[in-house]
């Protein structure tokens, strides 16, 4: 099954990312003030209001009572569901299947998003995956996201990521699905745990990452440049790259916008170094910020590429003969 990245689910998702995504940019972005007083301020924020600062999930403005469902895009076959944590919260989250179950795979991908905005901002990403793949999509809000309860820190999101990795794997539909779990940004540093916590498991085939960063901690002087000599007093680390290299079990595809203005995308190429994954696959955007290179050309046929390598319809070794641009690597 075949569709054009830019298709009927694109212009949808461009009208999202021009609202929202241009918001959360400025969100993130901290204008340079040069004063002890100001410092001061700046450090105490840091310290005791960074959750706010790193889970914006109030952004934009109606992004905890407005979901977009699946229905909106014209989805009909999905489930609205509430899954409970282990600590209490009620998540969110969407089952989207496959459009035609008569030719559908037994794979299920794990979407987490970015740090603003809601699961139904993203449906048209998974109803692409959906309709590309013949997959099934299981998109998690977090807590204090979208419409579930709590409130979002590292660890809340690590428990909300494993509760996800759990039902799915005791979910009847689901239980013998190949899972590939994909996340972007934000998202990208819970895939990396999860994986990295699981991957002994055989419940998890693949990981897609876009777009994420090395640590808090190491990206805050670019989102918040007054800030690059406060990073310390960050605690909520999300450190991406001392646990990518953990990860030697499960094939990884990097997907890094060279023009993402929110984190560098040396972010990005320094964890596929890291990564000691047997096989690893790299793939650059060239016109991609941090938001819009889900919209650029070769995005989705590199997923699609990928995902058919794990399914053994293809070979990651044909991804670079297919494209230039991808890199991949396999260990012997």
């Amino acid at each position: 099954m075949s569709m054009s990245a830019h298709g009927s689910a694109a212009p949808s998702y461009l009208e999202l990312l021009t609202s929202f995504g241009v918001t959360c940019a400025s969100w993130m972005r901290v204008p340079v003030i040069v004063s002890s007083g100001f410092a001061v301020i700046l450090s105490s924020a840091l310290y005791f209001k960074q959750k706010a600062l790193i889970y914006p999930s109030h952004v934009p403005g109606d992004a905890r009572t407005k979901v977009p469902k699946p229905s909106h895009y014209g989805i009909d076959n999905y489930e609205d569901l509430q899954i409970p944590t282990p600590d209490g919260e009620k998540l969110s989250a969407f089952f989207i299947r496959a459009p035609n179950q008569a030719q559908a795979v037994p794979t299920t991908v794990l979407m987490f998003h970015g740090n603003a905005g809601n699961i139904g901002h993203r449906v048209p990403i998974a109803q692409m995956i959906a309709e590309l793949m013949g997959c099934s999509v299981f998109m998690l809000e977090y807590r204090g996201y979208g419409l579930s309860t709590g409130s979002p820190d590292e660890r809340g999101l690590m428990i909300d990521a494993q509760t996800a990795l759990d039902y799915l794997t005791n979910r009847h539909e689901t239980k013998n699905n190949k899972i590939v779990v994909y996340g972007q940004s934000l998202g990208g540093a819970v895939s990396i745990q999860l994986v990295a916590k699981n991957q002994k498991s055989g419940k998890i085939s693949g990981l897609i990452l876009e777009n994420t960063f090395l640590s808090m901690r190491k990206l805050i002087p670019s989102v918040i440049p007054p800030a690059r000599y406060l990073a310390l007093l960050c605690h909520q680390i999300w450190p991406s790259e001392t646990i990518i290299p953990t990860i030697t079990e499960v094939p990884v595809l990097f997907i890094s916008g060279l023009k993402d203005e929110i984190v560098p995308p040396e972010h990005m190429r320094k964890l596929y170094e890291l990564c000691q994954s047997p096989t690893k696959i790299w793939k650059p955007i060239e016109e991609g910020d941090h938001n819009s290179s889900v919209l650029e050309p070769g995005y989705f046929h590199a997923i699609q590429s990928f995902m058919e390598s794990l399914e053994g319809h293809g070979d990651f070794s044909q991804m670079e003969k297919d494209r230039k641009s991808v890199q991949v690597e396999r260990k012997a």
